[in-house]
C-alpha cells in the first residue's frame, strides 16, 4: 500500500446525516484517499434572512480552517445554497477560504455548472426538496448564467434535516416527472438527498445522465488532487463521461 494520501477536505451542513457516508463511499476504492469533514449550522432552507444568514461567510471560514489543521489537500463545500444565493457567493467563497488557508477550494454547485458546460448539456432539469420561491431562485439564477433548466421538481420541505428523509421512491417519482421533459441531463440538487448511490439505477431506467451534487463536489475534488474520476465506478456516468 501506497503511503502516499490524498485528503479530502469536506464542509459539510450540521444538520446533514447524507452527504458524510455518501461521500465515504464514494471515493472508498482509491487507495489512500480519503474524505475529512467539518460541520457548520445550517437548519432550515428558506429565502429568509435568518435562513440566508446561516452561510455567513465568517461561519464557513472557520469550518474551513479546522480542516485546515488536518492538512487536507483540497477542500469542497458540499451544499448548494449558491444555487439560490448565486453563483457569486461560492466563487467568492473559495476565494476566501483559499486566502484564509492556502489550500485550493470547490463547492458542488460550481462543480455541477463545470460539468454541465464541459459535456455541453445546458439543458438540464432539476431534481430538489425545497420550497416553490427557493426552487424558483434557482431556475433563475441558471438562466441568467446562460443554461436552460427546462423542467424541476420540487417537495415543499424548508427542514433541512428532513431531506434525508426523502425516501428513495419519491426521489424515482421526482426523477421520472422531470425525464419526461427529455433533458440532456438531470441535476438531483441537495446534498442532504440519499440520492447519489441511486444515480446507475436511474440513468439506466431513464437513459439520462444523472448529477448528484454529492457526487459532482467529489468529482472535481479529485481532478483537483490529481486523481482521474474515471477510476471511481458504480457511481454513475458522471465520473466516466465528463473529462
Amino acid at each position: 500500500m501506497s503511503d502516499i494520501r490524498t485528503l479530502l477536505g469536506v464542509l459539510t451542513p450540521s444538520s446533514n446525516t447524507a452527504l458524510e457516508p455518501l461521500t465515504s463511499a464514494i471515493v472508498s476504492g482509491l487507495p489512500g484517499v480519503s474524505a475529512h469533514f467539518s460541520r457548520f449550522t445550517v437548519t432550515r432552507i428558506s429565502l429568509e434572512d435568518q435562513a440566508l444568514g446561516q452561510f455567513d461567510d465568517t461561519k464557513i471560514l472557520a469550518a474551513a480552517k479546522l480542516l485546515a489543521d488536518a492538512r487536507v489537500d483540497v477542500i469542497g463545500w458540499s451544499g448548494t445554497a449558491a444555487g439560490w444565493m448565486g453563483f457569486d457567493q461560492d466563487r467568492a467563497l473559495c476565494r476566501r477560504i483559499e486566502d484564509a488557508t492556502g489550500i485550493p477550494a470547490t463547492t458542488s454547485v460550481l462543480a455541477l455548472n463545470e460539468i454541465l458546460a464541459l459535456s455541453g448539456r445546458r439543458k438540464f432539469a432539476v431534481v430538489c426538496p425545497y420550497t416553490e420561491d427557493v426552487e424558483a431562485r434557482i431556475v433563475a439564477n441558471y438562466i441568467q448564467e446562460g443554461f436552460d433548466c427546462v423542467a424541476s421538481s420540487r417537495l415543499d420541505i424548508s427542514e433541512n434535516f428532513a431531506y434525508s428523509e426523502v425516501s428513495a421512491e419519491t426521489l424515482t417519482r421526482q426523477l421520472k416527472e422531470v425525464a419526461a421533459t427529455q433533458p440532456d441531463a438531470i441535476a438531483t440538487y441537495c446534498t442532504n438527498l440519499r440520492a447519489a448511490h441511486l444515480v446507475p439505477q436511474w440513468e439506466a431506467e431513464f437513459g439520462i445522465p444523472v448529477f448528484d451534487t454529492v457526487s459532482t463536489v467529489v468529482w472535481k475534488m479529485l481532478r483537483m488532487t490529481g486523481h482521474d474520476p474515471a477510476s471511481i465506478s458504480g457511481w454513475g456516468r458522471l465520473f466516466q463521461e465528463v473529462k
